[in-house]
């Protein structure tokens, strides 16, 4: 009884920051559903969408709805690693002595946009996302720790590709999730000019805290994962790679399969989206919904599925329907 009134709870909670979350981002309901798994499960997520379809909204209204610090870093060239960690600078005590005192830099928030993040230089791509990975910052041997829950945001411009630095499989590799934002609808875009003539300014009300996320992160970690269950979410991920022989689909059209870490995403997330929906236990159906955003970017496609006009989602279905069968 216990479980169900705490399955119940996290549930409840969620619709409530749904529904404030509303108020002020139009449509792109699927993106907010995921970028809600990743900040309760503790992961980060690589948005791709042209500019001006709601990115920044969305990371200021979820500072809101969760009353927890925002922040915002415009990634260009000259965009040195110090400008986004911080620095130590040489101060003046009441005394008049000098001493080193470290600045924070724009890192140091819970919510973080890192807008357009293939835009600076490989040197401070890495600073940003070894950040996402540890959680901590190292300058001058003194280590600095997020305050948590700690969620990074990061955007790329699927248009504009003069002056980037693609990141590499590996970076790319510490994002929980790959999200596409879809140009909004007729019917949105009046919306969103409706709500943009009212006022600029986010009108959400705080739902939550970050010790209430810190809560619900660990009630997700309890939520059991059957044998069948783990064992088609891992042969699902060991099927992406062409060169072990599992998969016809991958052998036809991948070049590059998954880490390990797409096994470790795909049930970590697949947990939180079985208490959103009132479960507690994971399902099948969380492992396929899951499957795109946490594979899209861990897989590199062929020249083969290039020829037959397939994208990576295209190739995802396909494994998707290769390992039903191979499971049955």
């Amino acid at each position: 009884m216990e479980n169900i009134e705490k399955v119940k709870q996290f549930s409840e909670t969620v619709s409530a920051i749904r529904n404030e979350i509303r108020k002020d981002v139009v449509g792109q309901n699927d993106i907010v559903d995921n970028v809600l798994i990743a900040i309760i499960s503790g992961g980060n997520v690589l948005l791709e969408g042209i500019p001006g379809v709601g990115k920044t909204r969305l990371v200021r209204t979820l500072g809101k709805v969760m009353n927890l610090p925002f922040s915002r870093i415009q990634f260009t060239p000259d965009l040195m690693p110090s400008d986004v960690t911080g620095t130590n600078v040489i101060e003046k005590d009441v005394n008049g002595n000098m001493k080193m005192v470290f600045q924070k830099g724009p890192i140091f928030a819970n919510l973080v946009l890192a807008d357009e993040i293939n835009r600076a230089t490989p040197k401070t791509q890495a600073a940003m996302l070894e950040v996402m990975q540890e959680h901590k910052v190292t300058v001058a041997n003194e280590t600095y720790k997020m305050a948590e829950p700690f969620f990074v945001l990061a955007t790329q411009n699927p248009i504009e590709q003069d002056g980037t630095y693609p990141l590499p499989e590996a970076q790319m590799d510490r994002f929980m999730f790959k999200l596409i934002m879809e140009y909004p609808s007729i019917q949105e875009l009046k919306d969103i000019v409706n709500i943009t003539q009212i006022t600029l300014e986010e009108t959400a009300s705080a739902v939550v805290d970050g010790d209430l996320i810190l809560q619900m992160r660990e009630l997700s970690k309890n939520v059991p994962v059957i044998d069948d269950v783990l064992t088609y979410a891992m042969t699902l991920v060991s099927n992406t790679h062409p060169e072990l022989g599992n998969s016809e689909v991958a052998k036809k059209y991948l070049k590059n399969g998954a880490s390990p870490r797409a096994g470790q995403a795909l049930i970590t997330a697949a947990k939180v989206r079985s208490l959103i929906n009132g479960n507690f236990n994971v399902s099948i159906e969380d492992i396929n919904a899951l499957a795109y955003p946490v594979l899209r970017h861990r897989v590199k496609i062929n020249y083969t599925a290039i020829n037959e006009h397939l994208s990576v989602d295209d190739v995802i279905g396909l494994l998707l329907k290769e390992t039903k069968k191979a499971i049955k």
